[in-house]
């Protein structure tokens, strides 16, 4: 909440999965009253086979840590302690670690509730703590998967003292425009985005202290400012505008794209599309691409037109229980009705046998993602970026000369607000 200190003095009561989805008729507080209390919870959400309960097993925002933190704050919880679950989460405590463990930035307090302290448990202490008190944190979480769950409150307090020490800043989006030459559709745009900040330097790591950022995200940063130079260097301006951003504070819960959200000088109902690039893998040539969320716009069939014509095939989401689109900085613009996807390789590579590209990212997500060894190599072979980079700029100029602006297939989470947006 913005402060120098926070005493906490609170019981702690366990809310399952902390989602509240009327929509899918899941209430996991009930009658609880969260006023002054600690709320713990576990990371994601039920999981289903059923597409029509909170989508089957494609994670919905309910799911998303961000998400839980806001409808804890909201019903008046002092602080939230999420359990992690690497199965369920699909990284590791590290990277938790790793981003919460260090400095945090926030944009600038506004009248949304707010936290005392938002935090992370592991799984592991979570037990020994449910355990102190004779519960069985296995058979709480079975119970937490049922549409009658009932909230617990635990005899346990939680008592804590948080300091903190505020350092206000500013960061910024950096944006460009080329202006469109139609008179209407000019007031529109494309979005291109890709976010340019990482974890910056921890002095408490022994060895290397700098989290570079190589494929996360160095790689998008190129692919953006390739874009915006080939862009420049047209012959023939587009009818409608054409809109880069590299945008701050992504790996601090997308702050700069939902700032950019809120302020763009182009306003989201005019936004045709954005094309987001975050962690595009220097590994060769590609024979997929990825645009998980792409289905759920009208403009798909050009996104299904434009990977037939580069010899690509659409790879879908192969752990859509992840819930990787509401994470990367499309899904602040999806937010306020843009129609938003990132444009990544897939897992097949030309040369390489099928298993190659999975054994990649494993090895990635293992040893390089978030830590300080994401970092440059001579061995890295960017054909592939430069295969995104052609395949979005064909996206792009596409999006630009057609008359009418894409949405959302109906029923999509997103439509009410592109509709908002086009009012």
């Amino acid at each position: 909440n913005q402060t120098e200190t926070a005493d906490i003095g609170a019981p702690i009561v366990f809310v399952g999965y902390g989602i509240k989805a009327p929509e899918y008729d899941w209430d996991d507080y009930k009658t609880v009253d969260l006023h002054g209390k600690v709320a713990l919870l576990f990371v994601n959400e039920p999981s289903s086979d059923d597409p029509d309960f909170f989508k089957g097993k494609a994670l919905t925002y309910y799911g998303r840590w961000t998400y839980k933190f806001e409808e804890t704050a909201r019903r008046g919880a002092v602080a939230t302690l999420i359990i992690h679950r690497t199965d369920l989460a699909s990284y590791g405590w590290d990277v938790v670690r790793n981003s919460w463990g260090t400095e945090r930035s926030y944009l600038k307090k506004d009248a949304t509730p707010k936290l005392q302290a938002a935090s992370w448990i592991q799984l592991d202490v979570a037990k020994k703590l449910v355990g102190l008190v004779g519960l069985d944190l296995d058979k709480m979480f079975q119970r937490a998967q049922m549409k009658d769950f009932k909230p617990l409150q635990l005899p346990i307090r939680l008592k804590a003292h948080v300091a903190s020490q505020l350092k206000p800043f500013v960061s910024r989006n950096v944006l460009a425009m080329l202006q469109g030459t139609d008179p209407a559709l000019g007031k529109e745009a494309v979005l291109y985005t890709a976010h340019y900040d990482h974890l910056g330097i921890d002095p408490n790591l022994p060895g290397d202290k700098i989290y570079n950022g190589a494929n996360d995200n160095a790689t998008g940063c190129g692919i953006l400012l390739e874009l915006a130079r080939v862009w420049a260097a047209m012959p023939v301006a587009a009818p409608r505008s054409v809109l880069f951003a590299a945008v701050t504070a992504e790996e601090q819960g997308l702050l700069g794209s939902e700032y950019l959200g809120k302020h763009s000088p182009v306003p989201p109902g005019k936004i045709m599309v954005d094309l987001n690039f975050d962690d595009v893998p220097p590994l060769g040539t590609p024979e997929e691409v990825e645009v998980s969320g792409a289905e759920r716009t009208t403009f798909y069939p050009v996104v299904q037109a434009t990977a037939r014509d580069f010899g690509l095939t659409i790879r879908r989401d192969p752990r859509p229980e992840a819930g990787h689109y509401y994470r990367s900085d499309h899904f602040s613009l999806a937010r306020v009705g843009v129609p938003s996807f990132s444009i990544n390789e897939g897992i097949k590579y030309a040369g390489h046998p099928a298993e190659w590209g999975m054994e990649q990212a494993k090895d990635f997500t293992e040893h390089r993602y978030h830590q300080p060894s994401d970092e440059y190599s001579p061995d890295m072979d960017f054909t592939g970026d430069a295969v995104v980079a052609r395949f979005a700029f064909v996206l792009g100029s596409k999006a630009a000369w057609l008359p009418t602006l894409a949405g959302w297939v109906p029923g999509d989470e997103f439509e009410a607000a592109r509709r908002k947006g086009n009012q």
